[in-house]
């Protein structure tokens, strides 16, 4: 029976062969070598130059794409959104120059801006949920029913909606008692903040998506929460769209979430509105939305192009 010991021995054997080799065999081949791993780290260098050098050329277009598209704004907008009314929903997490030159741009195309709410984090929290149906039951309008199986954020989404955006020409641009009252409500619960006049009653709604996932347990619940805000501001209004940078339509992300719900039939969402071309692409949808027409826009997962194909004529909805 071999013991032990002689494999022990016979290990070693091997190791000290197999170091010998290498002693042996390294000034015979130390030259082919060094000049084999010369070639692959040249090779390796050219590479990585070409690679740097293609990164700064497409960088360079990009610029020059997003100048472009910066310049040209005011043109390819003007007068479609003509005497129509805009409010900006903020959402938490989203990026406040994304929802500023929307904005401005739209006011490039001929509508106002009443003013911007600010979803707080709070308003998403779960333990806020009963006291958040108790208030969208208590604000409930004279006429209004909600549909059986409502979620606590269906009902605060009908009430909030209620008093931001209208389809009512004679309601738009005037703020009553019942706006003011639930956005009140609203702001003293810690829900929301407001600046400008959001209770103006708009006739259109852009809200800004998150810039990435909710990280957090009950991520899913809070896209939820913001998607039965837009469906009811688009139920209430003329036209609502939401809008995102890239991440929003990836896994977890608000936009990602809307397109996997029947929401998307009705609300359009770009991916790309922190791009110049993307708030382009916002007003056009929102110009489409006047008509009826939804669609999905940017370059994530679910869209039917970067923007609306044939694009909307200019001024006819206005």
């Amino acid at each position: 029976m071999i013991d032990f010991r002689y494999h022990l021995v016979s290990i070693v054997a091997i190791f000290l062969a197999l170091a010998l080799g290498i002693v042996l065999g390294s000034t015979t081949l130390s030259d082919s070598v060094s000049e084999t791993l010369r070639q692959q780290a040249n090779s390796a260098a050219k590479t990585a130059q070409q690679a740097r050098n293609q990164q700064r050329q497409l960088e360079h277009r990009m610029n020059g794409q997003e100048q472009f598209a910066q310049v040209l704004a005011p043109q390819i907008v003007l007068n479609r959104l003509r005497g129509q009314s805009l409010v900006l929903v903020e959402t938490p997490g989203a990026g406040e120059d994304g929802i500023d030159r929307i904005g401005e741009l739209a006011k490039d195309a001929g509508a106002s801006v009443t003013g911007r709410v600010t979803v707080q984090k709070k308003f998403l929290d779960d333990d806020q949920r009963t006291t958040i149906d108790e208030l969208a039951t208590q604000l409930k309008p004279d006429g209004v029913e909600y549909p059986e199986g409502a979620t606590a954020y269906d009902k605060a989404g009908t009430v909030l909606a209620g008093a931001l955006v209208t389809q009512d020409p004679a309601k738009s641009g005037r703020e009553d008692a019942a706006s003011g009252a639930v956005l009140n409500a609203f702001t003293q619960a810690g829900y929301i903040t407001a600046s400008g006049k959001p209770g103006q009653h708009a006739t259109l709604a852009v809200m800004v998506a998150p810039a990435s996932a909710y990280a957090y347990d009950g991520g899913g619940d809070d896209n939820k929460a913001l998607i039965s805000l837009a469906s009811a501001l688009d139920a209430a209004g003329r036209g609502t769209v939401v809008g995102g940078p890239p991440t929003s339509a990836q896994e977890g992300g608000l936009i990602a979430a809307l397109r996997d719900s029947d929401t998307k039939d009705s609300v359009s969402a770009i991916d790309v509105v922190d791009s110049a071309s993307g708030q382009v692409v916002t007003i056009l949808a929102l110009q489409n939305e006047m008509s009826g027409k939804s669609g999905q826009y940017g370059t994530g997962a679910g869209t039917s192009g970067y923007a609306p194909s044939p694009a909307p004529e200019a001024g006819k909805n206005g």
